[in-house]
């Protein structure tokens, strides 16, 4: 890409890109939830995982490789976003736009949604990126009919799988809007189907994966739909399009018509229609679709600077719009105050009203949940381990730390200061279940979880003595009120009913011989 070394502004921007979440977030706030999942398996390489395919959980190990600090976690998603600036700009160049297109390309991403999740460590930031990637690549190919970037297409579609599996969103509608554009006569073209091969080829191994696992990916979709997708409402996904990018929606909405009127580009609008589409009947969450829109983005800079023209205002005018836009979202996108002066800005700014309060529960909070779920981890793991250590060594020797989901088990270890204690942790929730050892045992085990263990739990009242012993005492927090409970002197039944439960939750996801 012999372009990107012509303007060094498109340099700027992204540096701005990679900095300004490190500079804008709160200190008190900690990882996100997910994330102490995400960096976990960078601990187990594999090539798969229960909740996504294994690239971010690679970029784990090498921020574990380099201490596994908070720098080191979130320098993926900052680095994968400054990427995107760049690959912005240089969508806009293969639009036809110059130095003024590309940097209003670049300037919408820095400042849009893009700023939360480009500062969260999670597959979304790769969704971001890769779509971005093959756009640029198929209008290299438009523009220059050299085979190569079919292949470079390809790769990209690819790596994208192995970053999520919702890339199959974005190559569907890629079939569907080169059969109904002028470009169909790239079906014809032998290079075509052989970097279709090489692409299944690059994803053979996670598909070997899947298929001996008995494909999680559905299991896990299965799971998204009866817990959460099934909430979601058609009119509120599409509101919600406009939302989430509401500071820049008059970019991307006259891109998106200037390439329905451009018959060159005009696949491009073809296959952010057919993934809105393909999402709608599919119930995808709203910020699904995140990836379709640097297209447009880029395609809203030409556009503008063609305006500009006609209008010399419009350039200056459309900068200071999308930054005088952005500025009110800012502390929406990005944690920047302490958790009680937030609650209390959100409930002046009435996000209550506009659902932006909702969580998973369906019910209305102080804070997004994204941001409520970056607070009581330290707090639950420093009070578990204190407890933990508290023990007399004959008891600490014979006590197993389970956690009832992931990020309690993610966080758990990520701030351990014993390995001792640290390898004692265990959860069955998502892929920390495949890692559970089948040498577990046990005759103390301390349980982290919201709620005591129902009356007749087959494990649970096998225990002689059961004391609730701290729990999460911040109230912003998503974990508040997480208890330690400690269970004594378990009998023999016990450890044989947790191994036989167990090893029967791991059976759905082993290939049947």
């Amino acid at each position: 890409m012999k372009w990107l070394f012509q303007h060094k502004l498109i340099y700027v921007f992204a540096i701005v890109k990679f900095a300004l979440p490190f500079i804008l977030q709160n200190s008190v706030y900690e990882l996100h939830r997910d994330e102490y999942l995400y960096y976990e398996q960078g601990q187990h390489l594999s090539l798969g995982y229960l909740e996504c395919p294994p690239l971010i959980g690679w970029m784990a190990h090498v921020s574990f490789l380099l201490g596994g600090g908070f720098f080191w976690i979130k320098f993926w998603p900052c680095l994968v976003g400054a990427l995107t600036v760049i690959v912005a700009a240089a969508i806009t160049k293969e639009l036809g736009g110059t130095l003024l297109a590309q940097s209003i390309a670049a300037f919408t991403i820095i400042l849009s949604a893009y700023l939360r999740t480009n500062f969260l460590f999670q597959p979304n930031m790769l969704d971001i990126f890769f779509w971005s990637l093959s756009a640029y690549y198929l209008l290299k190919y438009i523009n220059t009919q050299e085979k190569k970037h079919l292949f470079f297409l390809s790769i990209s579609l690819a790596l994208g799988w192995w970053g999520k599996s919702s890339v199959l969103f974005f190559i569907t509608s890629l079939f569907i809007s080169i059969i109904l554009s002028k470009h169909r006569k790239m079906l014809q073209n032998f290079s075509f189907w052989k970097a279709v091969a090489l692409g299944i080829v690059l994803i053979i191994p996670n598909i070997f994966w899947q298929w001996n696992h008995n494909w999680p990916l559905i299991h896990h979709m299965q799971e998204l739909n009866e817990t959460q997708l099934k909430y979601i409402n058609k009119t509120d996904f599409l509101k919600e399009q406009l939302l989430m990018l509401f500071p820049v929606a008059f970019v991307w909405i006259g891109g998106l018509i200037w390439l329905l009127k451009n018959v060159q580009y005009r696949i491009i609008a073809f296959i952010y229609i057919g993934i809105i589409a393909l999402l709608m009947i599919g119930s995808g969450k709203a910020y699904y679709a995140l990836g379709a829109y640097p297209m447009l983005l880029a395609a809203g800079g030409v556009w503008l600077e063609k305006l500009q023209l006609k209008m010399k205002w419009v350039a200056p005018t459309s900068f200071v719009l999308i930054l005088l836009l952005s500025l009110p979202f800012v502390p929406i996108l990005i944690p920047m105050q302490e958790p009680k002066e937030l609650a209390i800005l959100y409930e002046q700014m009435k996000l209550k009203e506009l659902g932006l309060l909702k969580w998973e529960d369906q019910k209305n909070h102080p804070l997004q949940q994204d941001f409520a779920d970056m607070l009581g981890w330290r707090e639950l793991a420093e009070k578990s381990e204190k407890f933990y250590t508290s023990l007399p060594l004959d008891k600490k020797s014979n006590t197993s730390i389970y956690c009832r989901n992931y990020g309690q088990a993610g966080a758990l270890k990520y701030y351990a200061v014993q390995e001792d204690f640290k390898q004692k942790v265990f959860c069955d929730n998502g892929t920390f279940l495949l890692w559970i050892k089948p040498s577990i045992t046990f005759k103390h085990l301390i349980l982290i979880g919201r709620n005591m263990p129902e009356k007749d739990d087959g494990v649970f009242n096998h225990f002689e003595k059961i004391t609730v012993v701290d729990s999460v005492t911040n109230p912003l927090s998503r974990q508040y009120r997480d208890k330690i409970i400690f269970f004594e002197n378990a009998d023999s039944v016990a450890v044989t009913l947790t191994l036989q439960g167990l090893m029967e939750m791991k059976k759905q996801f082993q290939r049947k011989k």
